[in-house]
């Protein structure tokens, strides 16, 4: 099947593919050679390798070729909010971002609470995705924090793991039979942390910019504080316990006094918390998102985090809506940015380029260690599935909302200039996204 779209082209089948030339950024080291791609899996990876008459042939010299990126948390809107986004665009946009897996979040409607809800949105993804597509189930009956919990059972086998992402589980007995019920089935809770009673409606970050432009503000504590208690139920339960886009520097502590003691647990940030704090914010829908922005001091410390391994794994919280609900200022605006086709070359440009973060540091926290951490398996050897993208590093550009894949185009990098452009992603030997003319 192949379809066009803005000067791309996705899922095109070939029977096998040779990309030639390339640095390969393989798991045995990096070198320049070709990668032979077969029946879904890397057939073959070294120099001088030839190409057959079903064979079709990519020159990818000057190009740079690293395992499949991989988002543990994305929205992708669909089912019941398809205005916003939907599995197809999403799919398109993280193909378009080098992502060959991602990992779908549940604020959907119906939200994936019983085995027939999300068995809803697999139809979906089975019909329309390009890419793998993970989802997550919700911890509570109607995604609501409170309340009744899912049935563990009946949906731990289908999903990526637990999560009421957009909410906090507000009662500690709730959460603490959630993670026994996790642990049971042998999944992981997935917590977005946020103490309702201490948010007093506000909207940005509880700073600077918010008392001298008379916002009403989000404290830290709201944060770090439920970080605070679901690790400590966590260690007495023992469950696999991962923290939804920390934004705070008391919450990368936390998180890294835990990894101290041993406990199984992690973290992740985005792109926007590392490279924006909330004397950035403009008084724009596309700069609002939860949590908040915050102050210099946390963007710092979160940038700490990533580099001394505190926070592995970097996610975009990929957050689309229409161009209408974003265009209401950062008071009336729903929360919510994209992200996922700039955070390759935002991190990049930002992070490898600069000399801060080895270019291997950076594929570990986009694809090796949320495989290794939500059991996705996979890496860069001969014999394993071609989970594939093509990045072109010295290409440079700025960062042009119109075009995005995705449906959403609310983006607080509009206009930036960076450097590192996937130009193919290949997933499980398919091809899902080609810059065309590339």
């Amino acid at each position: 099947m192949k379809g066009s779209l803005y000067g791309a082209t996705f899922f095109c089948t070939m029977s096998k593919l040779l990309l030639k030339g390339a640095v390969v950024h393989a798991a045995d080291g990096c070198r320049e050679c070709d990668v032979l791609v077969a029946d879904g899996v890397i057939a073959a990876i070294g120099e001088g390798l030839l190409a057959d008459s079903e064979t079709r042939t990519v020159d990818c010299r000057g190009k740079h070729i690293v395992y499949g990126l991989v988002d543990v948390h994305v929205h992708l809107r669909e089912p019941g909010f398809s205005h916003k986004e939907t599995i197809r665009t999403g799919t398109m946009a993280a193909a378009h971002g080098g992502y060959t897996t991602v990992c779908s979040m549940p604020n959907l409607n119906p939200a994936p609470d019983t085995a027939e809800h999300l068995q809803q949105q697999l139809d979906i993804i089975e019909r329309d995705a390009v890419i793998e597509v993970l989802p997550y189930a919700s911890i509570t009956l109607g995604q609501l924090g409170h309340g009744e919990l899912v049935d563990f059972e009946s949906l731990s086998a289908k999903v990526a793991g637990f999560s009421d992402d957009g909410r906090g589980v507000q009662s500690e007995e709730l959460m603490a039979e959630a993670m026994r019920r996790a642990k049971g089935v042998g999944s992981r809770i997935v917590a977005h942390c946020e103490v309702d009673s201490l948010l007093r409606g506000g909207y940005i970050h509880d700073g600077e910019y918010c008392r001298t432009h008379n916002h009403r503000g989000i404290c830290s504590e709201s944060e770090w504080e439920q970080v605070e208690r679901d690790i400590r139920l966590a260690e007495k339960v023992g469950c696999q316990y991962h923290v939804c886009h920390i934004s705070t520097q008391e919450s990368v502590d936390l998180v890294r006094r835990a990894k101290a003691r041993g406990l199984n647990v992690s973290c992740e940030t985005g792109p926007h918390y590392l490279l924006l704090c909330d004397m950035d914010l403009q008084e724009e829908g596309r700069f609002k998102m939860n949590p908040p922005l915050r102050s210099a001091e946390d963007r710092d410390a979160l940038i700490g985090g990533i580099l001394d391994g505190t926070i592995e794994v970097l996610a975009t919280d990929h957050a689309p809506h229409a161009a209408d609900e974003k265009a209401k200022g950062l008071e009336r605006s729903p929360f919510g940015i994209v992200g996922i086709e700039t955070a390759f070359p935002l991190m990049y440009t930002h992070f490898v380029k600069t000399g801060r973060m080895t270019f291997d540091h950076l594929m570990d926290i986009m694809s090796a260690n949320p495989r290794r951490l939500f059991g996705l398996g996979g890496r860069f050897a001969e014999g394993e599935r071609a989970d594939l993208a093509v990045m072109d590093l010295d290409r440079e550009y700025e960062i042009r909302s119109e075009e995005f894949l995705s449906m959403g185009h609310s983006t607080p990098f509009e206009g930036w200039k960076v450097c590192g452009e996937c130009v193919m992603t290949i997933c499980r030997g398919e091809v899902a996204y080609e810059k065309d003319n590339n």
